[in-house]
């Protein structure tokens, strides 16, 4: 695992087209960069839970971790439907991810520390947006937690009929935005949905290696981004590092 105190910018950054282009617009990712996915697994685990509990059965929670911990760790396919398939009924994928949903709400206390200093950096040198697999209501805790303050575009999934890794959740942020692809980043913190998704338009991208990440990322993990970083803390110069690398 390379050093967490400072981002990783891959080698053969720039050589894409559009690499090295001046960053105009920073897309970021709400769970993971901004809220600790704590919550979210939190959520999960609840619903699993009670929803084994309806058939008298019981779920122990290490055997619940281990599931997810697998999940992050290949960073493919949905953690829903893996909880689903290993605990739960045929059918009932759908109404576990509706039960997770009710009760996925980040308290204040979630909001990582790294985040509004980062914000307060980044505003007034690049336009902000959120990109994010979302209901609606997170615009609410963005608010109360002072983070909608620096966003100047929004592309929450509920709301745009699109999820990540669907380009279309991608563009519709560039379009409101009015910025061509090559000038934007996407900061995220899945592989599946973030960084292959923006890429797929033709984004740079930013991993931050937290919340859904792998719990141990492999180097090849670590080589699909532009960038890996372990701290939103690091943002800043990896935006700079990236217009850097022509």
């Amino acid at each position: 695992m390379p050093d967490q105190a400072s981002p990783q910018v891959n080698a053969d950054i720039g050589q894409d087209a559009g690499r090295g282009a001046p960053i105009e617009l920073v897309l970021l990712d709400v769970g993971g960069p901004i809220y600790d996915d704590v919550t979210y697994r939190d959520a999960l685990w609840r619903a699993t839970r009670e929803l084994v509990a309806e058939r008298g059965g019981e779920v122990a929670e290490d055997e619940f971790q281990r599931v997810y911990d697998e999940r992050r760790q290949a960073q493919s396919g949905s953690l829903r439907t893996a909880v689903a398939e290993r605990f739960l009924e045929p059918g009932d994928r759908q109404r576990l991810s509706d039960l997770a949903d009710a009760y996925w709400v980040y308290p204040p206390s979630a909001l990582h520390s790294d985040v509004l200093p980062v914000l307060r950096a980044l505003s007034g040198r690049y336009a902000l947006a959120v990109v994010a697999n979302q209901r609606a209501v997170v615009v609410d805790a963005l608010r109360r937690d002072g983070v909608a303050d620096f966003i100047d575009h929004w592309a929450i999934s509920e709301v745009v009929g699109a999820s990540k890794p669907d380009p279309a959740i991608f563009q519709h942020a560039l379009d409101a935005a009015g910025v061509d692809a090559s000038r934007a980043v996407h900061v995220g913190n899945r592989l599946d949905t973030d960084v292959r998704g923006a890429r797929r338009l033709g984004l740079r991208t930013v991993w931050v290696v937290r919340g859904e990440a792998p719990p141990e990322p492999t180097p090849e993990q670590l080589a699909e981004p532009d960038v890996s970083m372990f701290t939103m803390a690091d943002l800043p110069a990896a935006l700079e590092r990236l217009q850097e690398a022509r």
